[in-house]
């Protein structure tokens, strides 16, 4: 049925065709569609807009389900998958892990009073983030959780940046640590061979100090003992 386009919101006209009168056109109805009429000489064109499509939230069996070669982690209502780290990555997180569990978890050269732990799981609402390392003061974390999972935010975690995943290790998750108060956050870059350590301040991340190469460093919290950077970086001597 012939009607006025004007009268008729929703609809678009037929497949451009010329017309002495352009302000008025056979239209076709197009209930919950969105178009854009845009006048071409004596013809008319018709650009559609595709249907938005609702974006499903990430459940935690959708993490389940991720095979175990993958690391999963639901931000934002998205599931983020990234592969497991390259040896370089490893070996800056778990020798950051045996300096740090030492003096810090287990008293052996250092003032004690930590729980460090290598990929933990956090759950934080909807929220599931897997940092590389994080550790949690003693007088807040009284003892390890009996669950696969800790629902108390870490007073301190580390994140080794690696391409892949950078992005949102400096984004979407440095974000999700700020709002849930974790009080420092350290970016160790195997690649660039360099420390970057955090302190939240008013909601903020306030870099501290940013450490490269060979050096020896005493950084907060864990400043009580030096660590020699060179050894993260998968060098069996400083250069």
């Amino acid at each position: 049925m012939d009607q006025d386009l004007d009268e008729q919101p929703g609809c678009h006209s037929v497949e451009g065709r010329p017309r002495e009168r352009p302000h008025r056109r056979r239209a076709i109805c197009a209930a919950g569609s969105s178009v854009a009429l845009r006048f071409v000489g004596e013809a008319y064109t018709v650009q559609m807009d595709r249907p938005a499509v609702a974006r499903r939230t990430a459940t935690y069996g959708d993490l389940l389900a991720v095979p175990d070669r993958l690391v999963a982690e639901i931000l934002d209502g998205e599931l983020h998958t990234s592969p497991r780290p390259t040896p370089r990555h490893a070996h800056a997180t778990t020798g950051l892990a045996g300096d740090l569990s030492g003096p810090f978890d287990r008293g052996r050269g250092g003032p004690g009073g930590w729980w460090i732990l290598a990929e933990p799981e956090l759950h934080f609402g909807d929220d599931v983030a897997v940092p590389d390392l994080a550790g949690w003061r003693r007088t807040r974390l009284h003892e390890i959780p009996s669950e696969a999972f800790f629902t108390l935010a870490p007073d301190w975690v580390c994140e080794t940046l690696s391409p892949s995943t950078e992005r949102i290790d400096r984004g979407t998750k440095l974000a999700l640590y700020a709002r849930e108060g974790v009080a420092h956050i350290w970016l160790v870059n195997p690649i660039s061979e360099t420390l970057e350590a955090y302190q939240l301040e008013h909601g903020r991340w306030l870099l501290v100090v940013t450490h490269a190469g060979d050096v020896g460093a005493r950084i907060e919290p864990f400043e009580a003992v030096e660590l020699e950077l060179w050894r993260l970086w998968g060098r069996s001597e400083p250069g």
